[in-house]
């Protein structure tokens, strides 16, 4: 098995597209923390969430990474600095917390679960930003174990716990996890 984790770039979008395109990704575009607030969230459409990613991609917004499996795309993290998604830090984070890239979403195609690729997916990521001078990264899971791949979109705790995070805080039903990459 050939697993390849890549930030995402304009000549990985029809990537992107293709995997969110699938289940269970098909209907947010990863456009959940950037909307202003969670008010009317249940109404939107998927057009509408696709048209506001569109917008991040046109404004040159490549805000995460791609997991490969042999070839065919088979996850994505939204990972980008935390400053630039005002919501989740009036949500989540506390004031005067140091500047951080966030982990706000984090998922893997439902027939690649189970072998691992979600630990190689966060360990190249954090290799990645380590290599590019990040200092600290949060991640903000929904507390303990999950099956139901609803209740894990932002990543599940355990996998935070297991590359060293550390729970910081916990607020509005998720964990504040952090890793300082020194």
């Amino acid at each position: 098995m050939n697993v390849e984790v890549r930030r995402l770039e304009v000549a990985l979008e029809a990537d992107f597209w293709r995997l969110m395109r699938s289940e269970p990704f098909g209907w947010c575009y990863c456009s959940a923390w950037t909307v202003p607030s969670w008010e009317g969230w249940g109404d939107r459409t998927a057009e509408e969430n696709r048209a506001v990613r569109e917008r991040i991609f046109r404004e040159g917004g490549h805000d995460g990474y791609l997991l490969f499996v042999d070839g065919s795309v088979a996850g994505w993290c939204q990972c980008r600095p935390r400053a630039g998604m005002a919501k989740l830090e009036r949500q989540l984070v506390r004031e005067g917390a140091p500047p951080a890239h966030a982990i706000s979403c984090l998922m893997i195609r439902p027939e690649h679960r189970g072998r691992g690729l979600a630990h190689l997916f966060l360990g190249g990521i954090l290799d990645d930003l380590r290599a590019r001078g990040v200092r600290r990264v949060e991640a903000y899971p929904k507390p303990g174990r999950h099956e139901d791949v609803n209740e894990v979109w932002t990543g599940p705790e355990p996998l935070f716990a297991k590359a060293g995070f550390r729970e910081e805080s916990r607020v509005s039903g998720r964990v504040v996890m952090v890793l300082e990459l020194g």
